[in-house]
């Protein structure tokens, strides 16, 4: 079976907004997502066709890639953030470097397993490595373990960093990375 891995396209906010309420409802989400299914259902469109157009094709500050199935079906996502050096991330922790963050990653379950995550992430890595990033990071929470294993197969280090998000103490989120490839060592 092959897999088509696009970068979404303005029109097309509806699947993006469904894929994304879908993910909000994996088993998942609540330690995977900083979203509630519930507070997602209840944005208006203007919302998902804004959001659509801040990370579609030709954006630049961000990328909404998604991978679809031979039928069409949208089967998996991920989405990656352009951080400019000497600004603040939305944790409110400095940014040291122009760094692409890959979120919001979801595949749908019974495509897990064969390879999407890394493929979804080859084509995300492309895009940020395009806008010169030096680096992309992801964060994902200590006990998700599946999506820690995902990443590390996708060549994500931990980093070292920590945090813990929102109110909660339930645990910490872990900052994994994956330097800009030395072009020099590529010739």
């Amino acid at each position: 079976m092959s897999y088509k891995v696009r970068s979404l396209r303005v029109d097309e906010w509806p699947r993006a907004k469904a894929l994304r309420l879908e993910a909000l409802r994996d088993p998942v989400a609540p330690i995977a997502f900083m979203e509630t299914y519930k507070s997602a259902a209840a944005r208006p469109d203007s919302f998902w066709r804004e959001r659509a157009e801040r990370s579609a094709e030709g954006a630049s500050g961000a990328q909404q890639i998604i991978a679809e199935g031979p039928d069409g079906e949208w089967v998996g996502t991920v989405t990656v953030l352009m951080e400019e050096a000497g600004a603040t991330d939305w944790a409110g922790l400095p940014v040291e470097r122009r760094q692409g963050h890959l979120v919001a990653v979801f595949v749908r379950p019974a495509y897990r397993g064969i390879g999407l995550t890394e493929v979804l992430f080859d084509a995300g890595l492309e895009w940020a490595w395009a806008q010169g990033a030096e680096r992309v990071r992801l964060l994902v929470h200590e006990d998700n373990g599946r999506a820690l294993r995902a990443y590390r197969r996708a060549g994500f280090v931990e980093t070292g960093v920590t945090m813990t998000l929102g109110d909660s103490s339930d645990g910490r989120e872990l900052e994994l990375a994956v330097e800009r490839p030395d072009e020099e060592s590529d010739r």
